[in-house]
């Protein structure tokens, strides 16, 4: 169907009415300018410079999940809002493993995120994070003898020291053993211990670990020490957090000797571990004699045989102190377990001790696996000839007379001395 054509005179009168009228004078010029623009600035919204987050620097202890992904961690290796993410490529690229000491730079959780997010890594356990990708792993280190002495000797009035470095000595990679009935001043002993390393040994790095421990002892052992480690998980918390806090700290002591340094472990006490493994564990349908299932002790067992000296350098030392005479069948049940799993036994005794004779430690039930590898010739031939002298007499006339001739040297090279002109000559 055609349509009907305008006519020219039709045509001419819309293109008229189409135009706008050019302003005659300046002053309507400017109003139609601004009539113009007004609406234009009105329009566009006002854009706000983005500000440019923060990326602080972190330093945490690494956790790594089951989906390969991992947490660092802060506050006593408990999870927290403060954790920050690390991705599993970066895991994989610098073969990074729970226990490791992450230092790097971060984000801030974006906008419906929890935790925040690991950037880049700087440093892995203080070194180069390239190191950390050419280690080796624990399982394939070569374990050996203790052959370095960590001396605990500081000054000639602390005598529990100078005990210990001549009846049951340490040596880097020590598994030793303090057993202890209740109230003989184990967790004294155990903080002089570490004092005395941090001293003496600050080369080492300490970690204490108090498992099932009071409150105010934790903040005791901690307020006692200048820089080692206090890790713990009082007596009020869940079995799970006990087992948790125990194979985070055996984690970082592995992953530090894979770097080759030496790492000293003060664990208080093996004994309340095992307890919990046992609360933790799935039953095997077997129990030991005082309720002690079997499968509970395996965990514990692999903490404390970690402990060792590596031939390609680095150590692990680990002390622990079992409980004894608890009138607990369980608790005997566990000593008796880790018995001969040691190198070394420091024992201490409760009749000692309710007569405050300090240290409390029986001399003749004390004593270390391969000593001549850690203690000089002269050392050898007192202790030896002091011990076959004292063999048959009571503990407390034993414990007595060498504390008494102890005070009377500065060192233990002038008891060593007398010794051998008493014993030998």
């Amino acid at each position: 169907m055609n349509m009907p054509r305008k006519k020219k005179e039709e045509i001419l009168e819309e293109e008229k009415e189409c135009l706008v009228e050019e302003p005659d004078s300046a002053e309507e010029k400017k109003e139609l300018i601004c009539c113009e623009e007004e609406p234009e600035k009105r329009e566009r919204p006002v854009r706000e410079e983005k500000k440019e987050q923060p990326r602080p620097e972190v330093e945490g202890i690494l956790e790594i999940a089951e989906g390969g992904f991992g947490f660092l961690r802060f506050n006593n290796f408990l999870t927290s809002d403060k954790d920050v993410y690390v991705s599993p490529t970066q895991i994989r690229r610098f073969n990074l493993k729970t226990g490791d000491q992450i230092k790097g730079i971060s984000r801030l959780p974006n906008e419906g995120e929890r935790f925040g997010a690991l950037l880049y890594v700087l440093t892995v356990n203080g070194d180069e994070p390239g190191v950390a990708i050419r280690r080796p792993d624990f399982e394939d280190l070569t374990p050996i003898f203790p052959r370095e002495r960590l001396t605990l000797e500081d000054s000639s009035r602390d005598l529990s020291m100078r005990l210990i470095d001549l009846i049951a000595p340490i040596g880097k990679g020590q598994r030793g053993l303090i057993v202890a009935p209740p109230k003989a001043g184990k967790t004294t002993l155990l903080k002089r211990v570490a004092n005395s390393i941090e001293k003496r040994h600050p080369e080492a790095e300490m970690i204490v670990l108090l498992i099932d421990e009071r409150p105010e002892e934790v903040t005791d052992m901690k307020r006692s020490l200048n820089g080692g480690e206090v890790i713990y998980s009082t007596f009020d918390e869940l079995p799970q957090h006990h087992v948790k806090v125990a194979e985070m700290v055996l984690a970082r002591a592995q992953r530090l000797v894979e770097h080759g340094k030496d790492v000293v472990i003060l664990l208080d006490s093996i004994t309340r571990l095992a307890r919990a493994y046992n609360l933790v564990v799935p039953s095997s349908g077997r129990t030991l004699s005082g309720g002690l299932d079997p499968g509970a002790l395996h965990k514990p067992k692999k903490f404390f045989g970690a402990a060792r000296n590596i031939e390609e350098g680095g150590s692990i030392t680990i002390l622990a102190t079992a409980l004894v005479e608890t009138g607990s069948r369980m608790d005997d049940v566990i000593f008796e377990e880790f018995k001969g799993t040691g190198n070394m036994e420091l024992h201490l005794d409760r009749k000692l001790s309710e007569k405050r004779i300090f240290p409390a430690i029986d001399l003749n039930k004390s004593g270390t696996r391969k000593e001549d590898l850690l203690m000089t010739q002269d050392e050898l031939e007192a202790i030896w000839a002091m011990r076959r002298q004292m063999a048959n007499s009571p503990t407390q006339d034993v414990t007595e007379t060498i504390i008494d001739n102890l005070a009377h040297t500065k060192n233990n090279n002038d008891f060593v001395q007398i010794i051998k002109k008493i014993f030998l000559q």
